[in-house]
């Protein structure tokens, strides 16, 4: 086991190489869980842009189908765990304390097969991002080699969402960036054409520029790329 585990971590720690798939790489996640960790199915919620957990990879429709009844209900260990960033291990779904303070899991849970669930936040220092669920079809809990290595696959894969999301932000930025490198070059040289048709001052002939666009409801930027082209009408009218 500990040369494939070994293995695993390779995989799950190369999110930065091209091509790379989040969703490919959260549902390998979930079936490696369940053919290292002694767990019959896993499931992975990962909380939206508003902090609401959504599910976004399952082991198995068992699996799937649990983690999505505590979502709907609002109710079960998964999002205790998310909401206070930590572990939550139930060694007996049927046990009358877990039946009494998630009656409703505990209920869907065993028509699922599911004895026992081992809830593991994806936490890195104070940001939680989701967790990471390993349902048992036994009523007892992981061993603790075995709950080691599964909050060290959880810690490796936390890192790997969480700089795969980091590059994506920055690609946006850097696309934001270029966007306004762009437009401001488009502005320079509408602002040039428009000094030596007009007779007059860049800075005169930036000010024209932003007030036509004002007056006419037009985006700067295009207004511009008009004017570059020759179809803006600004210089006619600034004539006028």
């Amino acid at each position: 086991m500990d040369e494939r585990l070994a293995e695993v971590f390779v995989e799950l720690a190369d999110t930065l190489v091209a091509g790379f798939d989040l969703m490919e790489f959260l549902h390998a996640l979930t079936e490696r869980c369940v053919e290292l960790l002694e767990v019959d199915a896993a499931g992975l919620l990962l909380a939206d842009s508003g902090g609401a957990l959504r599910l976004v990879a399952a082991s198995t429709e068992r699996a799937r189908v649990v983690e999505l009844f505590q979502i709907q209900n609002d109710e079960g260990p998964c999002l205790d765990c998310y909401r206070t960033g930590q572990l939550v291990i139930i060694s007996d779904i049927q046990a009358d304390e877990v039946k009494a303070r998630w009656p409703k899991f505990a209920a869907a849970a065993g028509e699922m097969g599911f004895a026992g669930v081992h809830a593991i936040p994806m936490r890195l220092r104070d940001q939680v991002i989701g967790t990471l669920n390993l349902f048992r079809a036994a009523p007892n809990g992981l061993n603790p080699a075995v709950a080691l290595a599964a909050r060290a696959l959880v810690d490796v894969a936390t890192i790997g969402i969480l700089q795969e999301r980091a590059v994506h932000q920055q690609e946006i930025v850097a696309g934001q960036l270029q966007v306004a490198l762009n437009s401001r070059v488009m502005i320079e040289q509408a602002k040039g054409i428009l000094a030596e048709r007009l007779r007059t001052t860049p800075d005169e002939a930036f000010l024209i520029l932003r007030r036509y666009a004002r007056d006419h409801n037009r985006p700067l930027t295009k207004l511009a790329s008009d004017v570059i082209h020759g179809t803006a009408g600004l210089i006619r009218d600034s004539k006028a």
